[in-house]
């Protein structure tokens, strides 16, 4: 191989590398929520529908998106501060979501 060619490969395997390194940048810093809207939000146990929970979904989850029942109560999605506790839950034992996992009430 000559050298033009090795430099030539080099150059395109850097250039992937950059690619690659731009495009997990770029998903990271989507994944990331906003700091602002973030701090006008509270974690709301109980809440979220089955598949559609922010976080904290129990052991064996990866996280968002993997409440396995609605109303799940180890399972929270964002709302706006001060609405958690006034959020209809059929599963909490009030009736409404919870700032905390809670145990479901089965009806």
């Amino acid at each position: 191989m000559s050298q033009s060619t090795t430099q030539a490969n080099t150059a395109r395997i850097m250039t992937a590398a950059a690619m690659a390194l731009a495009l997990g940048t770029a998903l990271t810093i989507a994944a990331v929520p906003d700091v602002a809207q973030a701090a006008d939000m509270e974690k709301c146990y109980g809440v979220s529908l089955q598949g559609k929970n922010d976080c904290a979904a129990g052991a064996g989850t990866s996280c968002a998106g993997t409440s396995t029942s609605d109303y799940q109560g180890d399972a929270w999605s964002l709302v706006p501060e001060g609405t958690c506790e006034q959020t209809a839950s059929p599963t909490s034992p009030t009736g409404f979501g919870q700032l905390e996992a809670f145990e479901e009430v089965k009806g």
